[in-house]
């Protein structure tokens, strides 16, 4: 039984932020020490990010706010209200992405009304109440009251990859079964600023926006573009606990996002992947016997490493057996042209830069996760579903092409999964 993911929509609010002006904001708030300024300077310039959006209407200079709580327009000077300001606006702005999220995805779905929904699975990590928003969407849709309703709160970027596999067992569970999975982050709600080189990083990268998908057994309509959800693994890295977390503090959420988590992906997303891979048996041969991945590179050309092995890769149409991996096993594509398209979560443009050259994805394949977090920022866990709907809207996207989808988070945590992209 083939379960897809349909209708994948998303949704952002209006206001929006130019990533330059927002950077001589924060550059010039009076508490900074001149370290800090030239930190704030090169992580706004360096972020790949030209907008971002947010909920906070005041910080644009287009909006005269009487009482302002989060940016004064005339001092120029960004304010610090406490979590119960930030929360409380959460509730209120959230509600809104998460409803026209998840009503997008059902008007957009074929075949599939607001009385065929039997699960919600809502994910975020950037505010908290309740009734939450799985209660808000099944009001507000109309749903039916028995709706079954799960939220997954406070995960981070990861989260909504096993809001997707969650979605997916409920399917295999009951074949009957229709789930509305909504991500929605309001992210800007805890930008501040600060000295602290982990804050201005988060300020350079994080915004708001929401997305929303329908995961079930039922085919896709005739020239409809869906996901067929085949695998999902899950992965912590031996090492970064410290390096990425996320705390609640009196003056909003507090991220800490270290200039060393895009190392910790260089030298680990091999192994993070692999796990992945060895499920699907047309792309396990892709694995070495120490767990690196066949990526077509010859030795030297990256990151100075050699691809697979001590002995570089084997010519096309050769076995693995002098690699370690099972003699059974014939390699006739590398890894970039096995899998077509990559669903990277831009956590950050580094990152991106660290996943393309280890292993050996082509501009193309991470133009999709580059073109999302230019125009829209780091929207924690909202952000990869983005990138999932660009390579399904693409005219590029072939049926049958495969897709692989990779979340990072606290933890550190990878979350990926196996996807098939495919026509109707």
């Amino acid at each position: 039984m083939a379960v897809t993911l349909r209708s994948l929509q998303t949704a952002v609010p209006p206001t929006i932020l130019v990533q330059e002006q927002v950077r001589d904001v924060f550059a010039a708030q009076p508490d900074l020490s001149r370290l800090a300024q030239r930190l704030v300077t090169t992580s706004f310039n360096l972020s790949g990010i030209d907008t971002r959006r947010t909920v906070i209407a005041e910080l644009t200079y287009d909006v005269d706010t009487p009482n302002p709580q989060f940016f004064d327009p005339v001092e120029q000077r960004l304010l610090i209200p406490g979590t119960k300001v930030r929360n409380e606006l959460y509730i209120v702005e959230a509600t809104k992405l998460f409803v026209e999220a998840g009503r997008r995805a059902l008007e957009n779905c074929p075949g599939v009304t607001a009385a065929d929904v039997t699960h919600v699975v809502t994910v975020s990590c950037t505010g908290f109440f309740a009734p939450g928003p799985d209660y808000m969407l099944v009001r507000e849709l109309g749903l039916n009251p028995s709706t079954q309703r799960y939220h997954l709160g406070f995960m981070g970027c990861y989260a909504a990859m096993p809001a997707l596999r969650t979605a997916k067992q409920f399917v295999e569970a009951d074949p009957d079964a229709v789930v509305l999975v909504v991500s929605a982050e309001l992210c800007s709600l805890h930008l501040r600023t600060s000295n602290d080189p982990d804050t201005i990083v988060a300020s350079s990268l994080f915004a708001d926006g929401a997305a929303a998908g329908i995961v079930s057994a039922r085919d896709p309509w005739p020239g409809e573009s869906a996901l067929t959800l085949d695998h999902f693994e899950t992965v912590i890295t031996p090492v970064g606990e410290g390096d990425m977390a996320w705390k609640i503090g009196d003056e909003g959420f507090e991220m800490v996002l270290s200039s060393y988590v895009p190392h910790i992906i260089d030298e680990h997303i091999e192994s993070a992947l692999a796990p992945l891979l060895a499920r699907d048996p047309e792309l396990a041969e892709l694995i070495g016997a120490d767990g690196s991945l066949y990526t077509g590179v010859e030795s030297g050309e990256a990151n100075g490493e050699l691809a697979i092995g001590d002995d570089g890769p084997p010519d096309d149409g050769a076995t693995l057996e002098a690699s370690g991996a099972p003699s059974v096993a014939v390699l006739t594509k590398p890894l970039n042209e096995a899998i077509a398209h990559w669903a990277i979560h831009p956590g950050g443009r580094s990152i991106l830069d660290k996943t393309e050259a280890k292993l050996a994805l082509t501009e193309a394949q991470l133009e999709p996760a580059r073109q999302t977090l230019r125009e829209f920022g780091n929207m924690s866990s909202a952000t990869v579903l983005f990138v999932l709907k660009s390579i399904m809207d693409s005219p590029t996207t072939a049926d049958g092409e495969r897709v692989c989808a990779m979340a990072f988070g606290p933890g550190l945590t990878v979350e990926s999964s196996l996807m098939t992209a495919s026509r109707g």
